[in-house]
């Protein structure tokens, strides 16, 4: 899916002005209508005959975890992708003719459906692999010198974090380089390495060895629960800064600069780029404050308070925008532009003289 989205992806763009507004829309359509296809053929070919096996397994596999905060969530999951299942396979076992509207119809509706799968159909994947069982972790005495010397080395600056993930109990599992004398170790610890909770599980010869004593990870989270990395809305016309520092170049006028600034402070459906940053800087900050750890919280916080600089900042530009406006002016006539094409010499115009060469006298003594 991801392959067939991205070249999907790849035709919509030439389809789009500059702006990002869609006027080839026979393409933009006949693009969607090959995507959707392509999907069902290679749902039809990976997961049709085992998707029962596959949402069953992961029942099972759901039901014999512990208790955790997104199990309820997981579950209705299951169910979801199962009502997505039953639609694709009413298309798959009743298909109308090839190549007809009706198909194209068909294969339109069920898209949603192909398109959650691909987004949510490695849930599934990961509690069937669940049946992984981990080597025995640290504990008592031993755990506690590990941890000890894990938050030594990390107020030293000499605990490097290698990569970190959720295990299906709800844990944070975290591979690290601890780093004493010289020497480096291997280690994984549960929480959050920068919150007091966190302690050392385990230690090992390499990362990979590390992998294989760990929990298995689970599938990460989402920040909103109704985006779709495959099914995304048309986007919205933007015009980006580099058009309008050009249209500054290119302007005569005061009133037109003004313009160009106005549209980057506009707020509206097709905001301008600065009301634009001001939202990256926001969401941003929502992501880092829903890691929920110590780092993320003090990230989000900085997002923050750029998002509100932002903000005083686009409100200074409008103002200056409109400033610029009133005054009414032109660029005085001096600034001449430079030509870029010169006029040849006639054909009956006598070349320039040559300098007259000074030769030096050799005087002999």
């Amino acid at each position: 899916m991801a392959v067939i989205d991205r070249e999907v992806e790849t035709v919509l763009d030439t389809t789009r002005d500059r702006y990002g507004r869609t006027v080839h829309r026979h393409t933009a359509t006949a693009a969607r209508a090959r995507r959707n296809h392509a999907a069902v053929e290679a749902y039809t070919m990976d997961l049709a005959s085992r998707a029962d096996d596959l949402l069953a397994a992961a029942h099972c596999a759901l039901d014999e975890l512990p208790p955790a905060r997104h199990t309820a969530a997981w579950r209705s999951v299951l169910d979801s992708l199962a009502v997505s299942h039953a639609e694709i396979m009413r298309v798959v076992d009743e298909p109308a003719a090839p190549g007809s509207d009706a198909e194209r119809e068909q294969h339109a509706g069920v898209w949603p459906h192909l398109a959650a799968w691909a987004d949510y159909g490695s849930i599934a994947a990961d509690l069937t692999d669940q049946h992984h069982q981990p080597a025995p972790e640290l504990s008592g005495a031993e755990r506690q010198m590990w941890t000890d010397r894990a938050q030594a080395a990390q107020r030293r600056g000499e605990l490097e974090l290698m990569e970190s993930w959720y295990a299906a109990d709800g844990r944070r599992i975290t591979v690290a380089d601890l780093i004493e004398d010289e020497t480096s170790t291997t280690i994984a610890l549960a929480g959050d390495p920068d919150g007091p909770e966190c302690q050392v599980i385990g230690y090992y010869d390499n990362e990979y060895a590390a992998g294989q004593a760990l929990p298995r990870p689970v599938s990460p989270g989402v920040l909103r629960p109704d985006v779709s990395r495959f099914n995304r809305p048309e986007p919205v016309p933007e015009v980006s800064l580099q058009e309008l520092r050009r249209d500054v170049v290119e302007a005569r006028t005061a009133g037109d600069v003004s313009e160009a600034l106005l549209t980057a402070t506009r707020h509206s459906h097709d905001a301008g780029p600065l009301v634009r940053l001001q939202e990256l800087l926001e969401t941003s900050g929502q992501f880092a404050f829903a890691l929920e750890s110590v780092q993320g919280r003090q990230v989000a916080a900085r997002l923050s308070a750029l998002s509100r600089q932002i903000e005083f900042l686009t409100r200074e530009v409008h103002e200056a925008a409109e400033d610029l406006g009133a005054t009414i002016a032109v660029l005085p006539p001096h600034r001449t532009p430079a030509p870029r094409i010169r006029p040849r010499p006639a054909l009956d115009t006598a070349p320039p003289a040559p300098p007259v060469r000074i030769t030096a006298t050799v005087r002999h003594r």
